[in-house]
């Protein structure tokens, strides 16, 4: 350690360098979350791209590993990491570069705050179409490495759908750019697709460009409860009908939404779309006997919020599911039978699903893995203890695409020196 640190001195000065005892309670929960060793690192958080390519140039020419983060709200999120030499926070990479209202996009830093972007692109109407978890803390670059898209992904797909363009530090301390600021750009390679669910491991982000959106006009939404089997009719009849809802989210129980499985549906417009699109909901509900909710639009969608972000922010164990959306109803009794604590919420279109839980036994989530593949899907664990993790493979990953995967790590970081072991396969 006291050799990194005096190698650091010399080469970045004066980009500060924090040791474990200089770390803030939360910085240093967060350490423990994620490193076996978390006190064996030094954490600097550069001010500049040039200072974050001068670190990483660094690390490169004395082969220390590198773990990324913002401003490490999921940084425990992913496989076990043993050790690493250096922490690279881009927290004071945080400065808005553009907002093009005209062209609806917005360019900045990949250390903002995804709070404070929301704030700056909502004074000119607009907004984007992005519900990431801790969304006061997570970073525009955090939620771009964990693919950490919600509930509004169906209407607007995912992160990977809106990100225009990045610019990252490569693991020998390159800068390079890909992608543009305008929508209609098709220079260059995609590998705005390819950093998108990485977890830091390809590269680390400097600057991104997003789409962004009007605000709608009106949100109203509606909640559909009761049998199974009428529920899921409704879910089938909603996704295949003409209406345009934003959010389609399937819950359970234990989420307290309804007093058996629910259906959370959510319609944004202008205010004779929505009133309409409220009303078919309604008569569908009526004619399957299910129970019929509208509460109040935001207080709905926040108390959701705070609910999966509390678990985040808990000592729950976490886990990202996907299911085929024609067997979402079905797994997700399932797992409720399995896991009866569990809150579970999966978004109906996609398949893509949150399950959080405050204690369980590594050999109830391999079943409910179990449960999930046998209709094509997965379930990773994202985040446990470390102790709990080390009982399962976290990814859980079964499908051919691994050796690709490997190939491209190996592309772009072929000493292994960024997020190592944290993501799919050990990569």
């Amino acid at each position: 350690m006291q050799t990194v640190l005096q190698t650091l001195e010399s080469a970045i000065s004066p980009v500060p360098i924090r040791t474990w005892d200089t770390l803030d309670a939360f910085g240093q929960a967060q350490l423990r979350r994620s490193l076996i060793h978390p006190d064996r690192v030094a954490w600097v958080s550069p001010s500049t791209i040039e200072e974050l390519s001068a670190i990483v140039a660094c690390a490169h020419r004395n082969q220390w590993q590198i773990l990324p983060c913002g401003r490490a709200s999921k940084l425990h999120w992913g496989g076990v990491i043993d050790s690493v030499a250096l922490v690279v926070s881009t927290e004071k990479l945080d400065r808005l570069i553009e907002h093009a209202e005209g062209d609806l996009t917005v360019t900045a830093e990949a250390g903002i705050s995804f709070a404070e972007l929301q704030s700056i692109v909502r004074k000119a109407g607009q907004f984007c179409a992005i519900d990431p978890r801790v969304s006061d803390r997570a970073t525009l670059g955090g939620v771009i490495a964990t693919g950490d898209s919600g509930s509004l992904r169906h209407r607007y797909n995912s992160i990977r759908d809106m990100l225009l363009g990045i610019t990252f530090v490569r693991s020998d301390g390159e800068i390079v750019k890909a992608g543009g600021r305008v929508v209609k750009n098709v220079a260059g390679y995609d590998l705005m697709k390819l950093f998108t669910g990485s977890y830091g491991t390809l590269g680390i982000l400097a600057q991104a460009t997003l789409r962004v959106y009007p605000i709608p006009a009106v949100s109203r939404s509606i909640i559909l409860s009761g049998d199974s089997s009428a529920l899921e009719q409704a879910t089938e009849t909603l996704l295949g009908s003409a209406l345009t809802p934003v959010s389609v989210d399937l819950v359970s129980e234990t989420l307290g939404f309804s007093k058996s499985l629910g259906l959370l549906v959510r319609f944004q417009s202008i205010a004779e779309s929505v009133d309409q699109q409220i009303a078919r909901s309604t008569e569908l509900g009526k004619a399957l006997n299910l129970e019929i909710l509208e509460p109040a639009d935001s207080d709905l969608w926040q108390r959701l919020t705070n609910q999966i972000n509390s678990s985040v922010q808990s000592d729950s164990i976490v886990c990202k599911i996907g299911v085929k959306p024609s067997e979402a109803i079905s797994v997700l009794n399932q797992i409720s039978t399995l896991l009866p604590t569990a809150e579970i919420l999966i978004h109906a279109g996609s398949g893509i699903g949150h399950l959080s839980i405050q204690e369980a036994r590594s050999t109830q989530l391999l079943e409910a893995r179990s449960i999930c593949e046998a209709t094509g899907g997965y379930l990773s664990v994202l985040q446990a203890s470390i102790a709990f993790k080390q009982q399962l493979e976290v990814w859980g990953y079964s499908g051919t695409a691994l050796y690709l995967m490997q190939r491209i790590k190996s592309q772009f970081d072929p000493q292994n020196l960024l997020s190592p072991h944290r993501f799919v396969g050990g990569i």
